[in-house]
């Protein structure tokens, strides 16, 4: 078998998307996704989509970069999924191997990668000298069984409205305030600054994944005060990719009222299977996803290598 070590094509994204697909199958994973991450990120992430070819196919892939937005110089991440059917074939070893030479060039001093709970990913980072850091649980919500708890419009609390992120169409402004807010108080190992609007723009409002007909916003008395974001991949598959509340409007339920809504649009959009995923310590997301009926799906954890000055 010949194995090669490349940077990223835009012919690899069909290959690139299957290979996340088989390992993280919960995840909204499309070829779309895969190139537009590759041309969208800032300079300053230094970021790179490495795969690897065994015999002219490409079985897996390392997204490798800075993180250049954080409080703490030096920290980077390399993320590498091989394909299932291509395990124990040296892949994995030749990709981390690379993604970690890369980094060392660029002098970071920690790098974090997502590893399955599953024994032939732990076993694999713990060998090559990673250290278990925070846990991921992913959930998942059958679309098509779940009783999810009536809409009623005409019962919303005074003063609140529900609105999609399509309405902020033409100034999400607001919903970048709110995001930039919440973001800040998830619990996670990299503490982050504050991006820039035109960042977040390119980041999180076009994200091609983002389905902003079924990502609910709730207004109180005009003000954004709770959001929850979805992403769809047009396969049936639903991601949250992030549900928060402003802290002035906590403790009122719009988390579980936006949530709620997003997930009736997702249904009535045709989406099947609804997935998300909660830091272990982030306990008030948790106890919602579970009033809504979310099971146990997988669980991820975050280990870090300190690299050698």
């Amino acid at each position: 078998m010949t194995l090669t070590v490349r940077d990223f094509r835009a012919a690899d994204a069909e290959s690139v998307a299957a290979a996340r697909r088989s390992a993280f199958p919960y995840l909204v994973t499309t070829p779309r996704t895969v190139v537009w991450a590759v041309e969208s990120a800032p300079v300053a992430r230094h970021y790179r989509l490495l795969v690897a070819e065994a015999d002219g196919e490409v079985v897996g892939a390392s997204e490798v970069g800075v993180f250049h937005d954080s409080d703490e110089p030096g920290l980077a991440f390399a993320n590498t999924t091989v394909s299932t059917r291509a395990r124990g074939r040296g892949a994995g070893s030749a990709l981390v191997t690379a993604a970690e030479e890369y980094l060392a060039g660029l002098g970071t001093a920690k790098v974090f990668a997502w590893t399955l709970d599953e024994p032939h990913a732990v076993t694999f980072a713990e060998r090559r000298g990673y250290r278990r850091g925070r846990a991921s649980r992913v959930q998942r919500l059958d679309l098509t069984a779940a009783a999810l708890p009536p809409l009623d419009a005409d019962g919303l609390p005074d003063g609140v409205e529900l609105r999609t992120a399509a309405d902020f169409a033409d100034d999400p402004r607001p919903l970048y305030e709110a995001d930039v807010e919440c973001t800040r108080d998830e619990p996670g190992d990299v503490a982050t600054t504050r991006p820039p609007y035109a960042e977040w723009l390119a980041a999180t409002w076009e994200h091609p994944a983002l389905d902003r007909e079924l990502t609910s916003v709730a207004v109180v008395d005009g003000a954004v005060a709770s959001y929850s974001v979805a992403h769809t991949d047009g396969r049936g598959r639903y991601w949250s990719g992030m549900t928060g509340t402003l802290r002035a409007f906590r403790g009122r339920g719009l988390a579980k009222l936006a949530k709620n809504d997003s997930l009736h649009r997702a249904r009535s959009a045709g989406c099947r299977e609804a997935f998300t995923g909660n830091d272990g310590d982030n306990e008030p997301m948790l106890a919602i996803n579970k009033w809504f009926g979310y099971e146990p799906a997988h669980m991820e954890w975050r280990y870090v290598r300190e690299l050698a000055a």
